[in-house]
């Protein structure tokens, strides 16, 4: 059995604003395992990232609250200390943030904001010794004349190569878990497929767990062990990355899955889509938080759905949905493919 390194039980989050309280995470359970990488995806706003900053203490304000539990190794995060979190901020989790260029000092050499990050844990590694463990990590993620490249500034990287030096950045201290959010997101598909290469590597020769935020389905089927579904700040869905693919169980995953072009048949004349638009996570609709989007919507969906376990077969796949799982089945098979569409009937 891999070693477990984070449980998270019924996290919830909320933001005090002057139009009413934002419920960002509503109720969140998961687990991470040492070597494992997990998916969150979903749309803009669906709590995907407010999650993962939250493990990191970055949510923290005197307008948030939080309830429930998140444990590293047993340590809890929620009421961890400051100085606390300053000592498990890049040497037990760290972070690769979507947008490079906002996330590095402008001002400061790649190579030093490396080299600060490994002496603020450790204070008797010299400035010598953390920069040439810089230059080593920066070869590792593939930047070449890393040696000359670590005394740039981020401007003059291109946003594939912050991107590598966000890496080599969050690598700096062999972090137990590894959040990368949305990372290939700003970059076209070559440097993309680059990335993904880099946290692949990582995977196969580092016992780190990895939590890959995304809204690309496309990115999920390529590295993900597990996929956690989240919408208007649930989880609706999660499973192994076979079951999410193939048995989805949940119509927001049905349209997620369909809205992504397939390599292996010819494309449809137009890309299919979910109607309608994400919640106001101020006044979210009664019940599953999906029914005014649904076409399948009907009198229980007013009900919260738990999340459970539904399908005999897969214990671990559970879902957030009341309609029954062969009449799930039927529904999501739209011309040959799982989609979401206006239910016939």
């Amino acid at each position: 059995m891999a070693e477990r390194l984070l449980e998270v039980e019924d996290l919830q989050v909320s933001f005090a604003t002057e139009d009413g309280v934002v419920r960002a995470v509503d109720g969140v359970t998961f687990t991470l395992d040492r070597g494992e990488v997990l998916a969150i995806v979903g749309e803009s706003g669906s709590g995907k990232s407010v999650t993962s900053m939250t493990l990191m203490g970055l949510t923290r304000g005197p307008n948030a609250r939080f309830a429930g539990s998140a444990k590293l190794k047993g340590k809890e995060l929620l009421t961890a200390s400051e100085e606390d979190l300053q000592h498990i901020r890049g040497a037990e989790i760290a972070m690769i943030f979507q947008d490079p260029i906002s996330s590095l000092s402008p001002v400061h050499r790649i190579g030093d904001q490396i080299v600060e990050q490994i002496r603020a844990h450790d204070k008797k590694v010299s400035k010598g010794e953390a920069f040439d463990h810089a230059v080593e990590l920066m070869e590792r993620v593939g930047i070449p004349h890393a040696r000359a490249r670590a005394r740039a500034f981020p401007h003059e990287f291109s946003g594939g190569m912050r991107q590598r030096a966000m890496i080599a950045m969050a690598l700096s201290l062999s972090p137990s878990v590894l959040i990368a959010d949305e990372p290939t997101t700003a970059l076209d598909v070559t440097i993309q497929a680059q990335i993904l290469a880099e946290v692949k590597t990582l995977k196969e020769h580092s016992d780190s767990g990895i939590i890959f935020v995304t809204h690309d389905l496309g990115v999920v089927a390529d590295i993900a062990d597990r996929v956690i579904v989240m919408y208007a700040g649930r989880v609706v869905e999660q499973g192994t990355l076979d079951e999410i693919f193939y048995d989805p169980q949940h119509p927001y995953t049905w349209g997620l899955l369909g809205s992504v072009t397939r390599m292996d048949r010819d494309p449809p004349k137009r890309l299919p889509s979910i109607p309608g638009l994400p919640p106001s996570l101020i006044r979210a609709p009664r019940g599953c938080h999906f029914r005014p989007r649904c076409p399948h919507e009907f009198e229980r969906c007013a009900e919260v759905p738990p999340l459970e376990a539904r399908v005999a077969e897969a214990p671990d796949h559970l879902d957030r949905c009341w309609l029954e799982v062969e009449d799930k089945r039927t529904r999501r098979e739209i011309e040959g493919r799982i989609g979401l569409v206006r239910d016939a009937a």
